[in-house]
């Protein structure tokens, strides 16, 4: 499992802004180690974001994405306190959620 996420959430004008900051290897699957054997792919494959429960935001990923990705996207709607909910799993079925109030 990952590390915590980081994660920041505001309102202005009706439209909430969310960053995500994911703390994960992210391995390709074509590294090599000092060896020279092949580093197993490790990858978040699926990341969802709810907001106050409900699904705002769902995304497929693959093994081109970098280390510790960072995610940012805005949503209509949200009010400060609500709840917002991030979620990834991975291609070996590791799973992290985490959560922040809009401020």
């Amino acid at each position: 499992m990952g590390s915590p996420m980081k994660i920041r959430a505001s309102v202005k004008d009706g439209v909430t802004e969310i960053k995500v900051l994911m703390g994960h290897e992210m391995e390709t699957g074509q590294r090599k180690d000092a060896n020279g054997a092949v580093i197993p792919a490790w990858f978040i494959n699926e990341v969802t974001a709810k907001l106050d429960g409900k699904m705002v935001m769902q995304a497929q990923w693959g093994p081109s994405i970098s280390k510790n990705p960072y995610l940012a996207f805005k949503v209509k709607g949200g009010k400060a306190g609500d709840k917002v909910s991030v979620t990834w799993v991975d291609n070996k079925g590791d799973t992290r959620t985490d959560e922040a109030a809009v401020t």
